[in-house]
């Protein structure tokens, strides 16, 4: 049962549920979205899927009825009895009460895979959960991601664009970005003063930069200086961070700021 509009509104009815601000809730309530977000993300009876923020179940339900194996993970309690209530009878889906910032991503996927993360992520996580999936779970091999459409359009911008930035330049370090669609307001309830933008991301076969050139964790710490204050010059952005000397052995003119540099030239700098 794919959930319309008016089985949104009962359901939160029944259950005395409000949307949680404080966890950015805002539930699809179109069946065509849900449709269009899960032939985006390629999936089908073979699939390994995980969601996060599982919410009522509008987009879990539509997953399942592909034949995948699903993992919906929620974090607020007041949802979990409303999940099973709609998957009720439906065998290929496991419910988890759990943070998605916190997950033991090994514990949850195992070594079975590869996986995709197909999500409504709420609009205060979207940034770090992306991340952080790509950070500490190499099981997830692809994301279709419905993100806040300015958050979309920095995880997928290039060097030299506008809303190119720190979390632009770590997800290219891991992975491909691209903006492929973009959702009105109007498929939500609550209904969000933005509009939403599908994210398709897949995981590099390797890192950008090679681990044993430079660590992530220094190219991080690097990157983070750099756009710390993205107008200045690098030269004083990352002053005590690089060398002087650094720039040239680099190749980077210290004259350059933060938002020209692709990733092959931060792992140099860290480098």
């Amino acid at each position: 049962m794919s959930l319309e509009r008016v089985d949104v509104r009962r359901l939160m009815g029944d259950h005395e549920l409000r949307p949680s601000r404080a966890l950015g809730q805002h539930f699809v309530a179109d069946p065509n979205t849900i449709r269009r977000i899960v032939r985006m993300a390629r999936v089908d009876a073979a699939s390994h899927v995980v969601e996060i923020g599982a919410g009522l179940g509008s987009l879990t339900v539509e997953l399942a009825r592909t034949g995948a194996e699903v993992v919906a993970v929620e974090v607020d309690r007041h949802l979990i009895p409303v999940l099973h209530s709609v998957l009720d009878g439906v065998s290929n889906v496991r419910v988890v009460h759990d943070d998605g910032l916190r997950l033991d991503w090994q514990q949850l996927l195992g070594n079975s895979g590869p996986w995709s993360l197909v999500a409504n992520l709420p609009y205060n996580v979207a940034t770090p959960m992306v991340l952080r999936v790509l950070e500490v779970a190499p099981q997830v091999g692809s994301m279709l991601v419905m993100v806040q459409r300015e958050v979309g359009e920095r995880l997928a911008a290039g060097p030299g664009e506008s809303a190119y930035g720190a979390v632009s330049v770590k997800l290219r370090y891991w992975a491909r970005a691209a903006v492929v669609g973009t959702v009105p307001p109007t498929v939500f309830v609550p209904r969000p003063s933005v509009d939403s933008a599908l994210v398709r991301i897949d995981r590099r076969d390797a890192p950008w930069v090679a681990p044993s050139v430079v660590s992530y964790e220094r190219l991080r710490a690097v990157v983070d200086a750099g756009f710390g204050h993205r107008r200045k010059m690098l030269r004083r952005s990352l002053a005590g961070v690089v060398a002087p000397e650094r720039f040239a052995e680099a190749g980077v003119l210290p004259t350059a700021r933060a938002e020209e540099l692709d990733v092959a030239q931060w792992g140099a700098l860290a480098r």
